[in-house]
């Protein structure tokens, strides 16, 4: 219910927003042509403006659209501050109309440098006013449904002690935010997951202070793929404390494991960037792709692209895509890790994997949004389940999108046993509580040095 509701609220903002640009760009359009112009054509005095029409109606609504979606604008639609939309509006404003400035206003052939001035000033307004005006009313009338708790999330409360007691009291104060739908033990959450009818939006786990830690992360594995927010109360686990943001109740405090503790913006540029540089890659790299491809083809029988299940975002599985280094049938029923002088690899496939261009097709992955260029490296079920029994935190990766790279792969390289796969792990973690644009941009340029330096295997 409130996984729709929020869909929806995104929806209904990108289509406003979408509506309002299409009337920003109209609106100045009237000012340019009563100002500057006053052309008026025909008997029914249809306003005709004399520069380019058509392509700015089309390129001017989706370039606002982009930097909308830049700013982080629709992660939290049901969850809006109002300082923060002034404040996200204006800046977009801002950039929107400098962009259109510098890309058609600067065109203009005028008599004074004054009217640069004023086109600018009014666009700017134009962009301000009527962007923001629309998303504070519907902003103001979600927070007027919140209020009325027609936003609560469903929510069930797992353990059997007096911890989750507390936590039931305390929820039951807050109906505005949580639904309370249920309270279980974690065996029959277990049961609820295995049939599928786990109906709720919000699961917290308020496990007294004896609980294993095993116990945490298994539930928290389990969960993950159901696309539910997982929440937890963090006198209990203090090794997690500080690392993710905190909804506060009336008095206990409870931390969301699957919420981010990045700015929004941070993860929609990571995302445009992952769309432009992956779409950019494939079309540049293209013939060098065709060259591997006919290489593969050529020295070794089998299929040219190798796809393989990983468990990526959610802890959902994929298919992740790579050039075939190996003979053909590597593989019998039980997964095997390569080795540097692993006697199945190739000889084209050794080359491929020291300058790791065997990986060049996930680009596609990412494009299509499987995975991240900068991310935790995908692992396979099969050895997924080896790691998480001796490092159950393993699971906590699922918050983000696995990638081509990340800090874990530079540090440790080629992983070929289990323990190296938890070392890489433990760096991907770091990685992932210490997000930022600058960390992937160093993360790509040390990549692009391993590359060059053929330092795979």
């Amino acid at each position: 219910m409130y996984t729709r509701t929020r869909r929806q609220q995104q929806i209904i903002y990108l289509i406003t927003d979408l509506i309002s640009s299409l009337v920003i760009w109209l609106a100045f359009l009237v000012f340019r042509w009563m100002v500057y112009e006053g052309r008026i054509f025909g008997i029914n005095e249809i306003l005709i403006p004399a520069f380019n029409f058509y392509p700015p109606l089309f390129l001017y609504p989706m370039g606002c659209m982009l930097i909308y979606y830049a700013s982080g604008y629709y992660i939290n639609p049901l969850r809006k501050r109002l300082s923060t939309e002034f404040v996200t509006t204006f800046i977009s404003a801002a950039i929107i109309s400098l962009g259109a400035f510098f890309i058609i206003i600067i065109n203009d052939e005028v008599d004074s440098y004054q009217r640069y001035l004023y086109s600018f000033i009014v666009l700017f307004c134009l962009q301000w006013i009527i962007s923001y005006l629309p998303r504070l009313t519907i902003t103001l009338i979600t927070r007027q449904r919140s209020k009325q708790g027609q936003l609560a999330r469903r929510t069930i409360i797992v353990g059997n002690g007096k911890n989750m007691q507390q936590v039931i009291d305390e929820i039951s104060n807050n109906k505005r935010e949580y639904d309370l739908v249920g309270h279980v033990d974690n065996d029959q959450l277990h049961q609820l997951i295995d049939s599928g009818s786990l109906n709720a939006d919000t699961v917290i786990l308020a496990y007294d202070d004896d609980t294993p830690e095993r116990l945490f992360y298994d539930t928290i594995n389990k969960l993950y793929p159901l696309g539910v927010d997982i929440c937890y109360t963090p006198r209990l686990f203090d090794v997690l404390t500080g690392t993710v943001r905190i909804d506060r109740l009336d008095v206990n405090p409870i931390v969301n494991i699957t919420d981010y503790h990045v700015r929004d913006y941070v993860l929609s540029i990571k995302r445009l960037f992952d769309v432009f540089a992956s779409a950019l890659s494939l079309l540049i790299l293209s013939p060098l792709l065709l060259c591997i491809a006919l290489a593969v083809r050529i020295t070794s029988k089998g299929p040219i692209i190798y796809s393989q299940r990983r468990i990526g975002h959610y802890g959902r599985s994929f298919n992740i895509y790579k050039f075939r280094t190996m003979i053909d049938h590597a593989e019998s029923d039980t997964p095997l890790l390569s080795s540097a002088n692993d006697p199945r690899i190739t000889p084209i496939g050794k080359w491929l994997r020291r300058y790791r261009l065997d990986e060049l097709p996930q680009f596609w992955n990412v494009l299509i949004g499987d995975m991240s260029i900068v991310g935790p490296r995908p692992e396979r079920e099969y050895f997924v389940r080896q790691i998480m029994q001796r490092a159950p935190y393993y699971c906590l990766i699922y918050k983000l999108r696995p990638g081509l790279t990340s800090w874990g792969p530079i540090k440790v390289g080629y992983t070929d046993t289990i323990e190296k796969m938890i070392q890489r792990t433990n760096y991907d973690i770091i990685y992932m509580e210490n997000l930022s644009l600058r960390l992937d941009i160093k993360i790509m340029l040390y990549t692009l040095s391993v590359l060059f330096k053929g330092k795979g295997q």
